[in-house]
């Protein structure tokens, strides 16, 4: 399966057993994809990890 990349339109590999909310890199531009949903394959840009300053 292939999903494509939302940032450069670039071709990314899925592997087979993929689920949701599994990280994806993309090849050609490094950017980080989540899959959203898998009937249709859907991913979108991850979401960046923010600092939760010991809360």
């Amino acid at each position: 399966m292939t999903a494509t990349c939302i940032v450069c339109e670039a071709n990314v590999s899925v592997p087979q057993d993929c689920c949701e909310g599994e990280l994806l890199i993309c090849p050609d531009c490094g950017t980080e994809l989540e899959v959203v949903a898998l009937d249709p394959l859907t991913v979108e840009e991850a979401p960046q990890v923010q600092e939760d300053w010991g809360e």
